[in-house]
């Protein structure tokens, strides 16, 4: 499912066609119509992804599946049922981030999502290494262009731009996990950003991260870039649940099978299986850790018959904690290679944001000239 935004036509068509549910949905507030008429239903909601657990030990990513169980993101990534894309954008028209909370009011109840209600809906905890943008030091000794080359199948490859083609499988698939369905875009899938690789070593070298605070930080992320579709459709849908926000009448769409990643995604990354192996097409060196564990003992089988009672591991990290000595040593660069590769990502960063600045400025100067052209049309 993916809405796509409408058009003045279309705009001026779903007033009519909601009438007075409108007034319902926001409680009678015209500031807020107005806005959910002509912004913030102008937005593309992302389309859900899901990741099945029990797929993945089907077949044999058992890797994969055990360092996302270490990250206690299986309630999360299995997340399926209804979604309300009405009320989705009813949600984010009226979100709020108050301290370590969202706040929002959807059909006059009040929503003040805690750390108590993401673990009650999700399973997941706020504790962790607090990430983002701005941050991403934390994970001390992490080299960006270091660690991709390390995920690669040939690692002798020149490396001028992260293209998620090439890398190896379990790596692969997180990535597909990370850019799809943990921190969703709506475009530029087939480059990793700084921020996709910090995510995916931490994942692979088992070092806690705070999922709660990075949905948070992409909710808000979504929120002020136009390129950004609405993330997190399915979490919201569950959020209106626990709410117990009257859904009856509301327009909504299942989460289909065909949302879930499967062979089919395996083989378009790649990935061929050959005598229950998934291998690269392209030479048996695109094979993964999953291979070599594929039986898993007792405790890890207890463990799937009640994912509820999965305990957070031992060590926590803290945003001062240091990460970056986990798990195997990669070659450290020189002073003149470390300032060298510095100030490229510093430049590649200064033009994404000045990208991001440009094209969020264009699209409020489109959407001031389409609500004016709308105001003028229902005139008649």
């Amino acid at each position: 499912m993916e809405s796509t935004p409408p058009t003045s036509k279309r705009i001026k068509t779903r007033a009519v066609r909601f009438g007075g549910r409108l007034e319902g949905w926001f409680s009678g507030d015209n500031e807020l119509i107005e806005r959910y008429r002509f912004e913030t239903s102008t937005k593309v909601i992302n389309n859900p992804k899901v990741v099945s657990f029990d797929r993945l030990k089907s077949q044999k990513l058992d890797n994969v599946r055990k360092l996302l169980k270490d990250q206690l993101l299986r309630i999360f990534l299995e997340m399926k049922g209804n979604i309300y894309p009405d009320l989705i954008w009813v949600f984010y028209t009226n979100l709020k981030f108050e301290g370590n909370n969202l706040v929002s009011h959807v059909k006059g109840v009040d929503m003040e999502i805690t750390h108590d209600v993401w673990a009650a809906v999700t399973g997941l905890k706020y504790a962790g290494l607090r990430i983002n943008k701005g941050n991403l030091g934390v994970v001390e000794d992490f080299n960006k262009v270091q660690y991709y080359k390390s995920c690669l199948k040939n690692q002798q490859a020149q490396v001028r731009t992260c293209y998620v083609e090439g890398l190896k499988l379990d790596e692969r698939v997180l990535d597909l996990i990370v850019i799809w369905i943990l921190t969703p875009r709506g475009s530029n899938h087939s480059v990793l950003t700084e921020e996709d690789l910090v995510y995916i070593y931490c994942i692979m070298k088992k070092i806690k991260i705070n999922w709660i605070h990075i949905i948070k930080e992409h909710m808000q992320k979504s929120m002020r870039l136009s390129d950004y579709h609405y993330p997190y459709v399915v979490l919201i849908s569950k959020f209106l649940l626990y709410f117990e926000v009257n859904l009856e009448d509301e327009t909504s769409e299942l989460v289909k099978s065909t949302q879930e990643m499967n062979n089919g995604s395996l083989s378009k990354m790649g990935f061929t299986k050959i005598s229950g192996r998934w291998v690269s097409k392209d030479g048996d060196h695109g094979g993964s850790l999953s291979a070599a564990t594929a039986d898993f003992d007792e405790e890890d089988q207890a463990a799937d018959m009640d994912i509820q009672n999965e305990e957070q591991p031992a060590t926590n990290f803290d945003a001062g904690t240091s990460a970056g000595h986990q798990g195997g040593e990669i070659r450290s660069m020189s002073s003149f290679e470390r300032y060298m590769v510095n100030r490229l990502d510093g430049f590649a960063e200064n033009q994404r944001n000045l990208h991001d600045l440009c094209v969020t400025n264009f699209q409020s100067i489109d959407n001031r000239f389409q609500s004016m052209d709308t105001r003028f049309m229902t005139l008649d």
